[in-house]
């Protein structure tokens, strides 16, 4: 069996993913390969070896990820401040946490949060009218995600620009790690100024039910993990859904009765955005993993030490698990993909991400059905990184 792969998809054009992660899956399950910065990993590919890696207690995490490190690069008290979130550590510390902030997040929070989206889902789209071409991520697809999160946290909506300006560096740091330090200080600086604040006026947000969450045994956040647990909220948490409502309009833009079913069926939209997951995910690959011992992926020997990616974006095309896997099919049977991952490093964030993409396409089918792309879709570039899936841009003519 090859293991070792001829054709790289971190080498090759964005566009082209999908072409050299279908090649890399028929060859093998599991490949090896040479990663950007320098280190190699082994790739999996299939559905099956894939969601098995990901509940496999043998890949844990270490804090070199993929043979990139930003502990040296910062120093130590912003490298500790953003190491300890849910997606860095392993039980039982990781199990201590998401145990506390999944009180946070509530049912009847999320289920609050629909009427406040729709409104500035709304707002957004006001001020869109009028303008003939703009870039719909610039415009929509970035600012509703970081406005909800914002409200969300209890954080000044105007600090939305910087948010952006550290999630861009931080995101790509791995390929391009000039602007990663001065990124995380950044950020790291803002959030302890932020819980200062709310643990002296607390209020009806987030950020203040993670300061004030406590358990039986009265165990509770830490200073490192609750600046951790925001960090991670802003940057994943805003991340995953502006790439899910970016990738999801060009993909129903690009075929005109694509969109056209979507303007005049609106219920289509919840299975059409499980859909719309599946075929083009938010995230390239999960977080790294380190096999904490020697263990075995799809018949591949995976020795000790060995850094693994596990391409989300190649399980949700692998036939064995979805007929036609390639063909983007709205009316498609709801079936489990891996997008937001699985197992005990599951998106948190998962339904908030679900419902704000309805949300998004439902208002622009709705207010903008003659929307249209601005340049052939061949000329939509994709952001650079090894993790995330999402367009540097999506010029659209509103109609």
């Amino acid at each position: 069996m090859t293991t070792s792969a001829a054709i790289n998809p971190f080498e090759s054009a964005k566009a082209d993913l999908h072409e050299v992660l279908a090649t890399l899956r028929r060859d093998s399950p599991v490949v090896e390969l040479a990663l950007p910065t320098g280190a190699t990993a082994w790739l999996v590919t299939r559905y099956a070896d894939a969601q098995r890696a990901l509940s496999d207690p043998k890949l844990g995490k270490t804090t070199s990820a993929g043979g990139f490190s930003y502990r040296e690069m910062v120093p130590p008290d912003v490298a500790r401040a953003v190491g300890r979130h849910m997606l860095a550590i392993n039980p039982p510390d990781h199990t201590r946490i998401r145990r506390l902030v999944s009180g946070a997040f509530t049912a009847r929070r999320m289920a609050a949060l629909r009427p406040r989206i729709e409104e500035l889902a709304e707002r957004l789209l006001d001020q869109m009218s009028g303008t003939d071409r703009l870039d719909l991520i610039d415009s929509f697809a970035f600012p509703l995600p970081i406005q909800v999160l914002c409200e969300l946290l209890g954080v000044p909506a105007e600090d939305q620009d910087a948010f952006r300006r550290w999630s861009d560096a931080i995101v790509t740091g791995p390929v391009n790690p000039a602007g990663l330090p001065p990124a995380l200080v950044a950020i790291v600086g803002y959030i302890r100024e932020l819980l200062v604040a709310k643990r002296q006026h607390p209020a009806d947000d987030l950020l203040s039910a993670l300061i004030a969450v406590r358990d039986d045994n009265n165990d509770r956040l830490y200073d490192d993990e609750l600046i951790s647990m925001v960090y991670l909220f802003l940057i994943a948490g805003h991340e995953t859904t502006v790439n899910l409502i970016g990738n999801g309009s060009v993909l129903l833009l690009s075929d005109p009765d694509r969109w056209a079913r979507i303007v005049a069926e609106p219920e289509l939209i919840p299975n059409a955005v499980e859909e719309l997951l599946r075929y083009e995910g938010p995230v390239q690959s999960a977080t790294f993993r380190t096999a904490l011992q020697p263990t075995e992926i799809g018949g591949v020997a995976i020795p000790e030490g060995a850094f693994v990616l596990v391409s989300l974006l190649s399980a949700n095309r692998d036939s064995e698990r979805f007929p036609e896997p390639d063909q983007l099919d709205l009316d498609r049977p709801a079936t489990p993909n891996l997008a937001f991952g699985h197992g005990i490093h599951y998106c948190l964030g998962a339904p908030l991400a679900r419902l704000e993409g309805q949300i998004a396409f439902h208002a622009l089918s709705r207010r903008f059905p003659g929307m249209r792309l601005a340049v052939p879709v061949e000329e939509i570039g994709w952001r650079p990184g090894l993790l995330l899936r999402g367009l540097s841009a999506l010029p659209v003519t509103l109609g």
